[in-house]
């Protein structure tokens, strides 16, 4: 459809995704489209889906109707995880042309000159099994900070996932490229980059072909990545935006304590405080390991930001279980919660453990984990209050005021300054 000239995006879910949409708006742009904000008039619209929770699935929905209110002479495509997994339901929703699954998102340039309006619903999707492709991606909303993929997929197969169904295997660019974007990125006056991926502990870029053996002193991993990146000049911060317990390894902890570069934070998932509820879970580690994470980092850099993912109401979740999650978090060294509310995924194995919580209590347990983290986040930049870290402030405005955050993710808001916009400035606390 060579006339569509004008495109904007609606991105949900994952900073992966926003990653992805910002890569994807590159590349048409540089195939001649014009990009328009999503609320503007625009030839095609493109949503990035998120499938993790079934509100992600009903948000996709929503926005297909507010496009076909507002514009329904235009084309709607879909891509990104819901539309990996459920093509066809996805087709059948009144107002949408195209949906691209995993393999065919990075050729959506090419799919959209093929479309016209009126045609049937297209689907152009494949078993995830034949995905195996790396693209790598990074997000310029504004210069402060990007987030930029270096590992896609995942091979862990917990029992309430729908993520390896939605991206497949886990796959990792090479160390050489994610320098090299970091050096581009630079050029761009991009101040911090946040490393994303689905399991990002996990990277291994394609070993060299005289590389045979799994355990090679010379294979590539983690903190190989991140050993090569402190040494990339003009980006001043890094963060690890998540990392699984049983990944994060000691010497990786070391690192960042000793690091002038990749900031003192991380985020951890944790999913539940009880053993039994991550074995049903299938994750892969123990509640005391996650404690021995905690208590490494928070011995080596008693300023560090940490923060957790929980999940409440998983099946078969007793009163005691979740007491034994709450005063576990309670007892750790923390900084703030992820709280996320247990939802039915089709094809999980999770779907098979009886007895069911009911929605009520998923959502009274909810709360009480919401109601920690905000204790956690007040008492942890109480800890701070005095203290002079250095704030990278962005350039978002909002009623006169700017924020950034510290290295260690404290929150700072101030009356907007032009020259403060991606400056690190020394800010007391």
């Amino acid at each position: 459809m060579a006339e569509a000239r004008t495109v904007a995006f609606h991105t949900l879910g994952c900073k992966l995704n926003f990653s992805e949409t910002s890569t994807l708006s590159r590349m048409l742009e540089s195939e001649g489209f014009e990009k328009k904000e999503f609320d503007d008039k625009a030839d095609v619209y493109v949503i990035n889906t998120c499938s993790v929770t079934d509100n992600a699935d009903k948000e996709c929905r929503q926005v297909v109707r507010r496009i076909q209110r507002k514009a329904p002479e235009s084309l709607v495509v879909v891509t990104g995880c819901y539309a990996q997994l459920k093509p066809k339901e996805i087709a059948e929703i009144p107002g949408v042309n195209l949906v691209l699954g995993a393999g065919e998102k990075f050729n959506l340039a090419q799919h959209i000159r093929e479309l016209a309006k009126g045609d049937s619903a297209k689907i152009c999707s494949c078993d995830i099994e034949e995905v195996n492709g790396f693209h790598s991606s990074y997000s310029i909303n504004d210069r402060t900070r990007t987030f930029l993929k270096v590992q896609d997929g995942c091979d862990y197969n917990c029992s309430f996932c729908t993520i390896p169904q939605a991206r497949g295997k886990s796959r990792s660019d090479t160390i050489a490229n994610v320098v090299k974007n970091a050096e581009h990125l630079v050029a761009h006056g991009v101040k911090e980059i946040v490393l994303t991926g689905v399991n990002l502990g996990d990277f291994h870029p394609p070993a060299p072909d005289d590389i045979v053996n799994e355990n090679h002193p010379n294979k590539e991993n983690f903190f190989s990545l991140v050993k090569e990146l402190e040494n990339v000049e003009g980006i001043e911060r890094f963060r690890i935006s998540s990392i699984e317990p049983n990944l994060l390894t000691n010497e990786i902890i070391e690192f960042v304590a000793n690091s002038d570069r990749f900031m003192p934070h991380f985020h951890i998932p944790l999913q539940s405080g009880s053993n039994r509820i991550l074995g049903l879970m299938r994750r892969r580690y123990k509640r005391e390991l996650y404690a021995d994470r905690v208590h490494l980092i928070k011995t080596l850099m008693p300023h560090c930001c940490i923060g957790v993912d929980v999940i409440v109401g998983f099946p078969s979740e007793s009163e005691e279980d979740f007491k034994e999650t709450f005063n576990f978090l309670h007892s750790l060294d923390i900084s703030y919660l992820h709280v996320f509310t247990y939802s039915e995924r089709d094809n999980t194995p999770a779907l098979n453990i009886k007895p069911v919580v009911p929605m009520q209590v998923r959502h009274e347990r909810n709360k009480a984990l919401r109601n920690l983290s905000y204790m956690k986040m007040q008492y942890f930049t109480e800890q701070h209050r005095g203290q002079a870290r250095k704030v990278l402030f962005e350039g978002h405005v909002n009623n006169g005021m700017m924020e950034g955050y510290t290295d260690n993710y404290i929150r700072v808001t101030t009356p907007y300054r032009k020259e403060w916009v991606n400056e690190i400035v020394e800010w007391k606390i």
